[in-house]
């Protein structure tokens, strides 16, 4: 299906939709190292430049409209004041392009916290506002790890089926494909110790792109950034943020010795080792750290192809 994908960053979620068949035909994000990093990976169909200046009538009619909109002025949502709050300026901006161009389906990835904010209302409100759209809404909570990415990701997928399509062509969610627990009959969870066994260390001999790590100090404390390492387990969730002085706070690698470098959280985040980041050290980190896990975007897109395909024989 013919796909517009919004607040695309390096490409994450667009190539797992490209790998489970789709076709994004139009992409975009006001970071320039994000455009460069898709450019030269994915395609020259992303533009670059913020949405709020882009009409709807400049991006071409699609299938399914996709992306992950910023949510942190919702924290003003117990007053409901949505639309005075300067940060929700994009979530409007990805609504006002499913209203305008109305694709068959819609997908918005967002953090956990997103179902808390403001009480529940926040939530409450972001869904009547897609339904007075147009469109069936729906939402769940998923952990990547469930899908065989080798990281504890936890992320909300709002989905959306225009109304005039049946019930029976409502977009379902994928199965999970392993679990933590064996009992469940679901491959084992992927271990970051496992997902990295077989990566040098960047000072040795390699031919990794991006293969090059922070200096930030490893220190073992119950903070985020600063925890250990569990080889046996998922990794901890590959963070985009800084550390408040301008650098990184990339997770620790498996035996706690380093930092993890930028190829090894793209890794984490199931990238293929020939898709290379563009842009200085932290910008690679971030670009790494806001993606969607590119296998949990191809089981997404796997079952938007069963959606069409119901849709067809209807």
């Amino acid at each position: 299906m013919r796909v517009i994908s919004l607040f695309s960053g390096a490409g994450g979620l667009d190539l797992g939709l490209v790998q489970a068949g789709h076709q994004v035909i139009w992409a975009n994000d006001f970071d320039n190292d994000c455009v460069e990093t898709y450019k030269n990976n994915i395609g020259n169909h992303i533009v670059s430049g913020s949405i709020e200046n882009i009409r709807s009538e400049d991006i071409p009619n699609g299938d399914v409209v996709v992306g992950g909109f910023p949510c942190q002025g919702f924290s003003q949502a117990n007053r409901l004041r949505f639309e005075e709050d300067e940060r929700n300026r994009l979530y409007l901006e990805f609504l006002r392009v499913v209203k305008d161009k109305q694709p068959k389906w819609f997908l918005a990835e967002n953090v956990r916290g997103i179902l808390s904010l403001g009480g529940g209302k926040a939530i409450d409100k972001i869904e009547k506002d897609f339904a007075s759209t147009g469109y069936r809404v729906q939402k769940q909570l998923f952990n990547t790890a469930n899908y065989g990415v080798p990281q504890s990701r936890w992320r909300v997928i709002i989905a959306g089926t225009r109304i005039d399509l049946g019930d029976e062509q409502s977009y379902i969610y994928p199965m999970p494909t392993h679990s933590k627990k064996p009992e469940d009959g679901l491959q084992p969870w992927v271990s970051i110790g496992v997902a990295l066994q077989c990566i040098p260390d960047p000072e040795e001999p390699h031919d990794l792109l991006n293969h090059i790590c922070s200096k930030y100090k490893v220190t073992n404390r119950n903070f985020t950034g600063h925890r250990t390492t569990d080889p046996n387990k998922p990794s901890p969730t590959i963070l985009a943020r800084g550390n408040g002085k301008g650098g990184v706070c990339a997770i620790q690698h498996p035996r706690n010795h380093r930092r993890m470098s930028i190829r090894e959280q793209a890794i984490v985040q199931t990238f293929p080792n020939n898709f290379e980041f563009y842009g200085k050290l932290n910008s690679c980190y971030r670009q790494v750290g806001n993606a969607v896990p590119v296998l949990f975007a191809k089981h997404l897109g796997n079952m938007l192809c069963e959606a069409e395909e119901i849709r067809r024989v209807a």
